[in-house]
């Protein structure tokens, strides 16, 4: 009876281990008849969040690229709110600065290509989909039409261009 019951904690130990948390945001632009579109996904892993982020028919250059606090994309990216920023920390580039001195959603820049083309892949530490203050599912991606260059208090990026809502998604490993 011991034995059966520790191969059942076993296998389920194991089909929650198969298991990730994933999410994504279907990624369109904030202007009427706006030709921009994308996906950003979303990967839970030990320690933190990867994110992928495929999008097209951008104007070339680097734009900025942030998690935002609220799940809107209306009034041209507006409802999206401010920086996901649950720490009140000055903003940068969350990877390299930390939870200390980054705003949660601080993602850095976005790379497009003379084609309009960009993808961008980036580890970020302590997030999670769902759990606690640093949940990410819900909130909003936003593209802005400027690069952020990490100045205060928010990257001086300019306007939203772009933006998709979190959404989770069952997925496996």
């Amino acid at each position: 009876m011991n034995r059966t019951f520790v191969m059942t904690i076993c296998f389920c130990c194991m089909v929650t281990a198969a298991m990730a948390a994933a999410g994504k945001a279907v990624i369109k632009g904030t202007a009427d008849r706006s030709q921009i579109a994308g996906e950003v996904s979303f990967v839970e892993e030990k320690g933190g969040l990867t994110v992928k982020a495929v999008v097209s028919n951008l104007p070339p250059g680097k734009h900025g690229f942030h998690l935002h606090e609220n799940p809107g994309c209306a009034e041209g990216g507006k409802a999206a709110g401010g920086h996901f920023n649950p720490d009140k920390a000055m903003h940068g580039y969350l990877p390299k600065d930390g939870m200390e001195h980054a705003h949660a959603g601080d993602m850095g820049n976005i790379d497009v290509d003379d084609k309009g083309n960009g993808t961008s892949v980036v580890f970020m530490p302590g997030l999670t989909l769902t759990d606690g203050q640093y949940a990410v599912s819900g909130r909003s991606v936003i593209v802005h039409e400027k690069t952020d260059d990490f100045g205060q208090p928010t990257g001086n990026a300019g306007g939203r261009i772009a933006c998709g809502i979190v959404e989770t998604i069952a997925s496996a490993k």
